[in-house]
């Protein structure tokens, strides 16, 4: 004897719709969306008697890039950027010296009035394509294939909140050797002055 009679006949065509519903959400084709890397910066936070101190491992962030802010009376927020940048080691800096820039290459390939002879025209344009051909080199050679990419790049954002009220005006920021260091002073506790009646 059967309590509950058999009920997957009746929704057998609703299971189907679900089915059909999820392949096709499957084969959409996804938007595409930029990513912005980003990552977060490790601290040390400590307190001491009359101020908190935060030490923050920053490699790579320039002073420029770096954004330190109040929101509220009780919240610091550290923000900034941090890009891969890498200096050619293998080239020169007499290849550099070499290699025109594109103002002084632009200026030497304009017309003048003046005539010249068959063969400076000639010799001109050889120095010119050899001038070009360096440049292609060396765009060529910075043009880097990364095997492995651990170091942090891209945007970061702390924010720490502080029990009390902490003084805004005098608090003390320094970057030094990828170490950024905020001294952040506790605002003193309000005194209680009792005011005479006269």
């Amino acid at each position: 004897m059967a309590f509950f009679s058999n009920f997957s006949g009746d929704f057998a065509p609703l299971f189907h719709l679900l089915d059909d519903y999820d392949v096709h959400q499957a084969y959409r084709p996804k938007p595409r969306t930029t990513t912005v890397r980003s990552f977060t910066p490790r601290f040390d936070v400590y307190e001491l008697n009359n101020n908190y101190h935060l030490n923050g491992e920053l490699p790579g962030v320039n002073q420029a890039s770096l954004d330190i802010e109040f929101t509220d009376p009780h919240t610091l927020v550290i923000k900034g950027r941090v890009e891969r940048k890498y200096s050619d080691s293998t080239s020169s800096t007499n290849e550099h010296a070499e290699v025109p820039n594109d103002a002084s290459s632009v200026k030497s390939l304009q017309p003048t009035v003046e005539d010249e002879d068959e063969e400076a025209n000639d010799a001109a344009s050889v120095g010119s394509s050899a001038q070009s051909s360096k440049q292609v080199a060396l765009q060529e050679q910075t043009n880097h294939k990364y095997w492995i990419t651990e170091r942090p790049v891209g945007e970061f954002h702390r924010a720490f909140t502080f029990p009390t009220r902490v003084d805004q005006d005098t608090v003390k920021a320094t970057l030094k050797d990828g170490i950024l260091s905020v001294i952040v002073p506790k605002e003193p506790a309000p005194t209680f002055k009792k005011i005479r009646v006269e």
